[in-house]
């Protein structure tokens, strides 16, 4: 009891540590502030509030595309651009990758540490009971056009799936409602992760004319474990104990590994604004799984797969080097805004993409790329500019030789990344420093005081901004109305 005393006293006499500080000076004002350096490497946005000068507003960061400002605290996964290095809760991506199944790293990712072998044969018997979907969900994608882009159907699959379940919305059962019951947080979990290979798998077989598959039946001794599973709805027809080829169920083990989770991106990013206003788990996934269908994110595999195409042959490596050197034309597949070393996940995919070509036979494009990457990672001009090859360079090419479809290349990412987005999700709700997302703008526009005109007496504008192309219906129809015939 004393000696608990004594270090309770010795604790509060104990000095706080000072903070290390970045000293700033104002040269409109001539003030100097000091501003506290937290996490040894970030300033608050809020203190810049204080550097002003008399009656105007405080400065503000400006920032887009969120370049260099944290909006989070996180510990899921780290990523060590300069040495080209990815972790997951502490795990390095290559330790992962040749252990672990993709189903024991979403546990990882969401709970914070590996399961004993009870907690990953509830997990993986979670997961895949929740694997069957409404039959009026099935109604509703048998109800879209016979060539919908398979992730617009996703999207809007598992939006509408968040209406299956009222007790599970904020918005009518409370806006604490997950951080006070875990286990209905628990149970949106398992649906997600459990119905996304469904919805994915129903999405390319509408593509394709073919009547939805229902998740296999557990089989002894050896159920489908989940990736074998997804395939299995792909591919079944009428054979009796069907099983998708091993190569393809490691190869796509292993890729969903690495697209597991990656950070702050685009869709991580949707995923934490939306929990923010702690609207349902449903629609966070489909907002980020929106983000992700942009080209620019979930797309860029596929632009590799055009570039490629578009180079033909060996023989044009060389050429195609010295038009994006004087950016006559892009490459894809190289650099990336956070690894200025090789991407990690690149030197996993090289890998996968010969186990897949064993089966499958070589991908012509393959010795493209080869050849583009050799010539790019020796030329000084991409040295220079650190544009090494990232995740998108080979996934498009070891999916186009599994026979997937381009349009199906984001479906295939949004499947393992749900698994990040729910960590995201369920630290985001227990994080008592999130609050709802409103970044500011700098206004640009013209200053307020302009005086309402009438619509008559208002000047004819010279030209109109609402310019669309018609359809051939529309020019028909009108070209029929003005005939006088």
């Amino acid at each position: 009891m004393e000696a608990n005393k004594l270090n309770s006293q010795e604790s509060a006499e104990k000095p706080k540590e000072e903070l290390p500080v970045l000293t700033v000076n104002d040269g409109r004002t001539g003030q100097t502030k000091k501003i506290p350096i937290t996490a040894g490497r970030a300033v608050a946005a809020s203190a810049l509030k204080s550097i002003k000068e008399k009656g105007q507003p405080g400065l503000v960061s400006y920032d887009p595309g969120y370049t260099n400002t944290a909006v989070c605290t996180s510990a899921i996964c780290e990523i060590k651009g300069s040495k080209g290095e990815l972790s997951y809760r502490g795990y390095d991506i290559i330790e992962l990758v040749n252990n672990s199944t993709f189903v024991e790293v979403a546990y990882l990712l969401i709970y914070g540490k590996l399961p004993d072998k009870d907690q990953l044969g509830l997990w993986t018997t979670n997961i895949m009971r929740h694997s069957f979907v409404h039959q009026n969900l099935l109604t509703l994608m048998g109800n879209f056009r016979y060539d919908a882009h398979p992730m617009g159907m996703l999207i809007a699959s598992i939006s509408a799936m968040g209406t299956f379940y009222p007790e599970a919305n904020p918005a009518l059962q409370g806006s604490d409602l997950f951080q006070r019951d875990i286990a209905l947080r628990n149970r949106q979990i398992f649906r997600i992760l459990g119905k996304m290979p469904t919805i994915a798998a129903n999405s390319y077989r509408h593509r394709i004319g073919r009547a939805y598959n229902q998740p296999s039946q557990p089989r002894e001794p050896s159920p489908l474990s989940y990736t074998e599973n997804f395939l299995y709805m792909l591919d079944h027809l009428s054979e009796k104990n069907f099983k998708p080829h091993p190569v393809f169920v490691k190869a796509l083990d292993k890729i969903w590994i690495l697209h597991a989770e990656h950070s702050l991106n685009c869709s991580t990013a949707t995923m934490r604004q939306l929990a923010s206003t702690l609207v349902d788990p449903y629609s966070c996934v489909a907002g980020a799984s929106a983000a992700l269908y942009g080209p620019l994110h979930g797309g860029a595999n596929e632009a590799v797969l055009r570039m490629l195409e578009r180079i033909g042959k060996v023989e044009n490596v060389p050429k195609f080097i010295e038009e994006v050197k004087v950016k006559k034309t892009k490459l894809f597949g190289f650099g990336h805004r956070i690894y200025k070393n090789y991407d990690p996940r690149a030197k996993i995919l090289k890998d996968i993409a010969y186990e897949v070509f064993e089966v499958t036979g070589t991908n012509p494009l393959l010795s493209i790329a080869l050849e583009l990457e050799k010539a790019a990672l020796t030329d000084q001009y991409f040295i220079d500019r650190k544009l090494y090859p990232n995740v998108d360079f080979y996934s498009g090419l070891i999916y186009q030789a599994m026979g997937f479809p381009t349009d199906m290349f984001p479906v295939l990412f949004s499947i393992p990344r749900a698994a990040g987005w729910l960590a995201h999700w369920c630290e985001s709700l227990d994080d008592k420093e999130t609050k709802i997302y409103r970044p500011k703008q700098i206004y640009s526009g013209k200053k307020p005081g302009l005086k309402y005109v009438p619509v008559e007496k208002r000047a004819k504008e010279a030209k109109n901004p609402q310019q669309y192309e018609h359809s051939a219906f529309f020019r028909r129809r009108e070209l029929g109305t003005r005939s006088k015939l």
